[in-house]
């Protein structure tokens, strides 16, 4: 038998339907880019403030919302605001508007979800249903790195809070199921650039250059081999490059190319260490070949680790909302989620929002064409209000 506060809370998310899918389809087709989420940012504060939520906008922007009780324990749920530089190749009537730029990892869902969340918590207080603090943060630039959870956290955003808890879309999962693991949940990244440059001339001619394009292409088939041998194989590191280019005639060889890509690992100590390695690396790569190279290492994020009992909390949560089948097991991936940051700093847990239609195609993140089942915007809704509304209740 769900609390009266669980029941009212899932009651209102359900009213609030059409208002949410509304809301997700409204920002889906107008998607921003990393600290340029204003729109996003205006329109997430007029559906709060128009349901008495107290309103913070953060300097650059994102926003926090409160709501409840002055006194007691404050519970913090977390959505991100970006978008991504992708073109939208979905065909739905809300596609992005906006050229090269789509809601390509669910961020709009995230956002829409915790709206609701935070109207159902809003009617709560209201009614004096509400039984501790809730905090809503609404987080800008979550798709670069290092992230804007540290902007956000040096705006004060998790002062006084107790814990922390978020969602994140899983096209891998069957919507209505929520993805939980107690532990790591996703990987350390790291971004790298690598800028060769060299005396370039004609391809006839190699011995009387630094043959660049050869260096670049060493550099970027050996960099992860010798990373494969130089890190203990069970840190799990992933080097993949997503960009490599160098010249633009066939019998030119260029004076400059670069190339650049993720490091990623499952290991948060090796992690640490990366990037000494890295560079030495690359020094020794390209020294034969006589070219230089200036590199570019962006400290990324750590790995989300989901702390025990907080885990627990967001399944009580799961459990009470979508029943013994909502939770599901689900495995450490090697994405990076800058989330993390606020867990080194408090415990928390994210879990994972099932967004596939059951026996409909499988997405992947970041991808043009992910398609989302849109019931997913109502399920993350009523997780986080049930999260908010039970977060202590474990402690016992």
């Amino acid at each position: 038998m769900p609390s009266p506060v669980l029941a009212h809370v899932v009651g209102c998310v359900d009213a609030a339907e059409d208002q949410l899918l509304a809301l997700r389809r409204d920002l889906h087709a107008h998607p921003e880019l990393a600290w340029g989420e204003d729109r996003t940012t205006r329109t997430v504060a007029e559906h709060l403030d128009a349901s008495g939520l107290e309103v913070r906008l953060l300097p650059k922007s994102g926003l926090i919302a409160e709501v409840g009780p002055s006194q007691g324990p404050v519970v913090a749920l977390r959505a991100d605001l970006d978008a991504l530089p992708v073109e939208d190749r979905t065909r739905a009537p809300w596609r992005s508007t906006v050229d090269g730029v789509a809601h390509a990892c669910g961020h709009d869902v995230h956002t829409s979800a915790l709206v609701g969340a935070g109207l159902a918590l809003a009617d709560a207080h209201r009614r004096e249903l509400l039984p501790w603090r809730v905090r809503l943060l609404f987080q800008p630039a979550e798709e670069i790195m290092p992230g804007g959870a540290l902007e956000v956290l040096a705006a004060g955003a998790l002062d006084g809070v107790d814990r922390v808890f978020g969602l994140h879309c899983d096209p891998t999962i069957d919507v209505g199921h929520i993805g939980l693991r107690v532990g790591p949940l996703t990987g350390a990244a790291d971004a790298i650039s690598v800028r060769l440059t060299g005396h370039g001339g004609h391809t006839s001619r190699p011995h009387l250059t630094e043959d660049l394009t050869y260096a670049l292409a060493k550099l970027v088939t050996e960099l992860p081999a010798a990373l494969s041998r130089r890190l203990d194989p069970r840190a799990g590191a992933s080097l993949v490059w997503g960009m490599v280019r160098a010249g633009s005639a066939k019998n030119v060889i260029p004076s400059a190319g670069e190339a650049a890509g993720t490091l990623r690992m499952l290991d948060a100590v090796a992690w640490v260490d990366a990037e000494d390695l890295v560079r030495a690396l690359i020094g020794q790569i390209v020294a034969p070949y006589g070219v230089g190279a200036e590199v570019t290492y962006v400290r990324g994020v750590p790995p989300v680790v989901n702390e025990a009992v907080a885990t627990g909390v967001l399944e009580h949560a799961v459990l009470a909302v979508l029943g013994e089948d909502g939770p599901v097991s689900t495995q450490q991936s090697l994405g990076g989620e800058d989330f993390a940051w606020y867990l080194e700093s408090l415990p928390g847990a994210m879990g994972r929002l099932g967004t596939r239609t059951p026996g409909g195609p499988t997405y992947d993140l970041h991808q043009g064409d992910l398609d989302i089942d849109e019931r997913a915007v109502g399920v993350g809704a009523k997780v986080l209000a049930a999260v908010a509304v039970s977060a202590p209740v474990t402690d016992a």
